[in-house]
């Protein structure tokens, strides 16, 4: 589980995120990462928030998608500067995926979002 001061819980800030000014993203066939940065929060800690629609698949396969996504986030959550907001938004081919797959698909992405954003990655 992700710390409370490291996640995204409000509709707000997911739309912040996803559609505001100065947000970026990157996709695969996996996963879709949307990262924005504001100076509102600059030196506030990182937050991330998961978005697992039931285009992935059932309860118990959204679940285990997002528990996977969030284990994942929480081994690389340190390398991600501050004031930083992240949306990790699983497409449908996440749900029969495996942990690795998951994992290759998300550094990818998560490096050329942040990349985008002008932090150091």
């Amino acid at each position: 589980m992700l710390p409370a001061p490291n996640r995204l819980r409000e509709r707000s800030e997911f739309a912040s995120a996803v559609r505001g000014p100065g947000s970026t993203r990157a996709g695969s066939r996996l996963l879709v990462v949307h990262a924005h940065r504001t100076d509102a929060r600059a030196g506030r800690p990182p937050r991330v928030g998961f978005v697992v629609s039931k285009a992935v698949g059932g309860a118990v396969v959204r679940t285990r998608t997002k528990r996977r996504l969030r284990a994942l986030v929480a081994q690389r959550l340190a390398v991600v500067p501050a004031g930083v907001d992240l949306v990790v938004r699983a497409n449908p081919a996440a749900g029969t995926a495996t942990s690795g797959e998951l994992a290759v698909a998300l550094d990818a992405l998560w490096h050329k979002v942040l990349r985008r954003l002008g932090g150091a990655v």
